[in-house]
């Protein structure tokens, strides 16, 4: 099975969702508030999909695969001390 690219209509109807900070052909980064109030939701028993979906997030748009890594980086934050904060720019900054 290949892998699910992007298309340029869908990038630009992601780029249009509040929660996404940015998508290329390849990849999604969500904002801080998405990965908060998707984790909220999912800990109290919503599906991902329909979280999606509540956040105007097409789930088929990003397909199972990215539905389902979602699910786990959400399950790595609340262990984190950090929690959701982006930690990828502060790493950087830190060398």
């Amino acid at each position: 099975m290949g892998k699910n690219y992007f298309t340029e209509d869908q990038q630009e109807e992601l780029l249009e969702n509040q929660y996404i900070k940015t998508v290329s052909e390849k990849t999604i980064t969500y904002t801080k508030e998405f990965r908060e109030i998707f984790s909220e939701e999912y800990f109290s028993g919503k599906k991902p999909s329909q979280i999606l979906i509540e956040m105007r997030i097409d789930p088929h748009i990003l397909g199972y695969r990215r539905i389902n890594s979602i699910v786990n980086r959400v399950k790595k934050y609340e262990q984190r001390p950090e929690k959701f904060e982006d930690m990828r720019k502060k790493r950087v900054a830190d060398l």
